[in-house]
């Protein structure tokens, strides 16, 4: 036998049920009155998550992390003598420099292209910074 529901039980059932669709309207309304870059800030936060990344604005120093996200700027600037690959990774909470070490180019890393990194987190000239990652080019998401 079933546990049997008092109306007492239904009706604070139905106020969390409104309640939900509230919060769901609001949700939706607020993607509609938002500002573009606030909304697409959202949305790279969000598939950065689905993808198993680690938010860059909770990222600690000296800690191996996995981020995913969209490569904004990829260009070379030799460092000390070697030629070093530098790119910007935007997941919607911040940004990190990716760096490759002894590399001019690596194909598929090219701006706009969505990548997932991991590797220990450093602070270099004040900017979160990855060296010599471990990438993954992930396909794009077709929205």
């Amino acid at each position: 036998m079933g546990k049997q529901i008092t109306g007492d039980q239904a009706t604070i059932a139905s106020v969390e049920n409104r309640a939900a669709e509230r919060f769901g309207l609001r949700r939706a309304l607020a993607k509609f009155t938002a500002p573009q870059h606030v909304v697409h800030a959202d949305e790279e936060r969000e598939q950065a998550v689905r993808l198993g990344g680690t938010p860059i604005a909770q990222l600690k120093s000296r800690q191996p992390a996995m981020v995913c996200g969209t490569l904004r700027a990829v260009t070379l600037r030799p460092r000390a003598g070697v030629p070093a690959l530098v790119a910007e990774l935007y997941d919607g909470s911040g940004s990190i420099s990716v760096i490759w070490l002894g590399r001019r180019h690596i194909g598929g890393v090219e701006p706009g292209r969505r990548i997932r990194v991991q590797g220990v987190v450093c602070e270099a000239s004040g900017t979160a910074t990855i060296f010599n990652p471990r990438y993954e080019l992930v396909p794009g998401t077709g929205s």
